[in-house]
C-alpha cells in the first residue's frame, strides 16, 4: 500500500519551481530517506505533504486520501524545521499543552508514554531551554507522536547533533518503525547515517525527483566489481563461465561486463588474450553510498 503518493506535485515561488512535478511513492512500513543538496526542495516537499504549503500544481495522497482530508491529517505527525516548543516550559509541560490543543483523551498518560518512548523523563522539571540539542530534537519527535500517527514526516532530525545524539535518534527511529509499525519519511544530508536505517531512498535535485531506489537495489549498485569491455562480449561471457568458472557477473546493455566475484584481473586478461579477445577497458570499480548519490546528482558538491 502506498502511504504517500504524489502525481506531478509542484510548488512555484515567483519565477522558481521549488518542487517540480514530483512523482513520489512511499510504501507502508518504509523508512524513506529523502536526499538532496541544500535548496533541492526537500523541506518544501515535506511542507506540501503535511499541509503547511499549498501546491501550485499536481496532487498528493496520504493513505490514499487527499492531503487536506481530515482523517488522513490525523494519521500524520511531522517535525518540519524547528519544533514550535516553549523554552521556559519543561518537556512534559510542552507536550501536555499541545495535547490539550489537540483535544486528546487521557493526555497525561499519553504524554508520559511518549516521553519515555523518546528517551526523556516525564518527571523532569528542567525548562526546555536547558536541553541539549539531542534532547530538543527527541522532544520534537515526541511532539510529532502526539495523537498516535501512522506516518512521520521528519525534516533533518539529526542535523546539528553530536555523534551520541545521532545514535540516539537513529535508534529511536528504528524502534518506532519496528515496534510501532510507523512509516517514516526522513530528509537528511548525512548519508552514512541514513544508510543505516533507510529501506528506500528518493533523490531530489532542483525540485525534480532524480531516482527512487530500494536499499537492496542500492546495495547491489554500490557493490565492488571488475569492470570489463572487450571487442567480443559474447565470447568473453562464455570464457568467464567455461574457463574461469565465474557465476556472479552481468552484461550491461552497452556491452560492459561486470564481475562481482573476487577474481584476479591479471588472470582474466591472460585468459582473454589467449582466446584472441582484445580488451579495451578493465579495472576495479569501487563506489560507496555517498559517491553513488553524488554521481546521481551530477556533481561533487556537498549534499
Amino acid at each position: 500500500m502506498a502511504v504517500i503518493q504524489t502525481m506531478g506535485l509542484s510548488k512555484r515561488y515567483r519565477d522558481r519551481w521549488a518542487v517540480d512535478h514530483l512523482d513520489l511513492r512511499v510504501e507502508q512500513g518504509d523508512i524513506y530517506g529523502f536526499i538532496g543538496q541544500n535548496g533541492a526542495g526537500k523541506s518544501t516537499t515535506l511542507k506540501l505533504l503535511c499541509g503547511l504549503a499549498r501546491p501550485t500544481q499536481g496532487e498528493a495522497l496520504i493513505f490514499e486520501k487527499p492531503i487536506w482530508d481530515a482523517v488522513a491529517c490525523r494519521r500524520v505527525g511531522s517535525l518540519i524545521e524547528q519544533p514550535g516548543l516553549y523554552p521556559d516550559l519543561s518537556g512534559w509541560e510542552n507536550l501536555r499543552l499541545y495535547a490539550a490543543l489537540l483535544g486528546l483523551d487521557s493526555p497525561e498518560q499519553q504524554v508520559d508514554e511518549i516521553l519515555e518512548t523518546v528517551g526523556l523523563f516525564p518527571k523532569e522539571k528542567k525548562p526546555m531551554r536547558h536541553y541539549s540539542m539531542g534532547m530538543k530534537q527527541r522532544l520534537g519527535v515526541g511532539l510529532a507522536l502526539l495523537g498516535g500517527p501512522d506516518l512521520l514526516l521528519l525534516d533533518e532530525p539529526i542535523n546539528g547533533l553530536d555523534p551520541e545524539g545521532i545514535r540516539e535518534m537513529r535508534e529511536l527511529l528504528l524502534r518506532l518503525n519496528r515496534e510501532r509499525g510507523l512509516t517514516i519519511l526522513v530528509s537528511s544530508h548525512i548519508l552514512g547515517e541514513l544508510s543505516k536505517i533507510a529501506t528506500r531512498y528518493g533523490i531530489i535535485q532542483e525540485g525534480r525527483l532524480v531516482e527512487q531506489i530500494t536499499a537492496a537495489e542500492l546495495e547491489q549498485k554500490c557493490t565492488d566489481y571488475l569492470h570489463l569491455k572487450a571487442d567480443q562480449p559474447q565470447k568473453v561471457a562464455a570464457l568467464l563461465e567455461q574457463k574461469l568458472h565465474l557465476k556472479r557477473w552481468e552484461m550491461r546493455p552497452e556491452g560492459e561486463i561486470r564481475i562481482y566475484e573476487a577474481v584476479d584481473a591479471k588472470a582474466v586478461g591472460q585468459t582473454l588474450a589467449q582466446a584472441g579477445v582484445a580488451v579495451e577497458e578493465m579495472g576495479l570499480h569501487q563506489q560507496d553510498l555517498e559517491g553513488y548519490f553524488l554521481e546521481q546528482m551530477g556533481g561533487s558538491d556537498h549534499v
